[in-house]
């Protein structure tokens, strides 16, 4: 099967590009990790204006009613640009799953939620920065607070503990796995658009490093470990958007789960060769290349680590016949 992304996706896609680029590009990345959050919320505002919060929203209630595809579309570009802020918890987790006057401020870009889900997403990204936090656990959610932020390896990311503030309130199961499953193929989506971009700089940067007289990138060692980087993001896409077409039939987890390992073993991947292509420089913060190499990393075990993956996997595959039960 080819995939090939209409012309409305690809007009979406650039029209993210043009947006974050407009904002400032990596800067607005710089500057989230800084603690200025302005520029990182008038890039949220810009991109709500476009439709990217209310992206898996239906129409009826004031979203863009889009498509997982569309999702993936979205959330590469977001990968690609390191854009900064809970995107995934806001446009991919929760709209289905809050009261709909929040999933109304969420689309409108008037409010920024995040949420961690436990036993899966242990720590809530930029709980300081958002209006509104939850805990999302299998038959409920709740409303929450955040404790004292901590670090991540990206320094763009601030993670928190919640602490619950209300009663939970019931939600359906069936709507909290999808949403899960959605939010993990966006992640895997963000993991491809980070390793595209670690590949994009890799090979310009691989052009004009010098050694011995000749540029870096016409060594065949050196092609070769940039073409297996190709090799590995080619082959982890149409995983994800094969996810995107399964997501919320039978298929839909087992699909989600191959995207989210193979997504991030090509971006693991991408990350070390860009590393070995630039060098010394490679391993200063001040450089833009740590921005993705960091966001990697930290992604890598967000949204379930490549074990958890695995062995969801795996149960499929020793119970093939779960693929044919009808969803509850």
């Amino acid at each position: 099967m080819k995939f090939v992304i209409s012309d409305e996706q690809q007009a979406l896609a650039d029209a993210i590009d043009q947006v974050i680029e407009s904002a400032g590009g990596t800067g607005v990345a710089r500057q989230w990790a800084a603690g200025e959050l302005g520029a990182g919320r008038e890039l949220w505002a810009h991109l709500a204006e476009l439709g990217l919060m209310g992206l898996c929203v239906n129409e009826a209630d004031g979203g863009m009613g889009g498509t997982a595809v569309d999702l993936v579309v979205a959330f590469e570009r977001l990968g690609y640009h390191a854009a900064p802020g809970p995107y995934l918890e806001s446009a991919a987790l929760l709209p289905d799953l809050v009261p709909g006057s929040v999933r109304d401020g969420i689309v409108d870009g008037s409010f920024i939620a995040t949420a961690v889900i436990p036993g899966l997403l242990t720590y809530a990204l930029d709980a300081a920065a958002s209006t509104h936090s939850y805990i999302v656990n299998p038959d409920s959610i709740t409303r929450a607070q955040a404790g004292t932020g901590m670090p991540s390896i990206d320094e763009t990311r601030t993670l928190s503990e919640l602490h619950a503030v209300d009663a939970a309130s019931a939600v359906d199961p069936t709507a909290v796995a999808l949403a899960i499953d959605r939010a993990t193929l966006g992640c895997s989506a963000v993991l491809l658009g980070a390793g595209e971009r670690l590949l994009v700089e890799a090979v310009s940067y691989a052009k004009v490093r010098q050694q011995f007289g000749r540029a870096v990138g016409e060594y065949q060692a050196l092609k070769h470990q940039l073409a297996d980087v190709r090799i590995a993001l080619t082959f982890a896409r149409p995983l994800i958007n094969g996810a995107a077409l399964d997501l919320g039939s039978p298929a839909g987890p087992r699909s989600v789960s191959a995207a989210k390992v193979a997504a991030g073993e090509a971006a693991m991947l991408a990350a070390r060769v860009a590393l070995q292509v630039h060098g010394a420089i490679g391993y200063t913060q001040e450089h833009d290349l740590s921005l993705w190499i960091t966001r990697v990393h930290a992604l890598i075990g967000a949204w379930g680590t490549a074990r958890y993956h695995r062995d969801r996997l795996a149960s499929f595959i020793l119970a093939p016949s779960a693929l044919l039960a009808p969803v509850s």
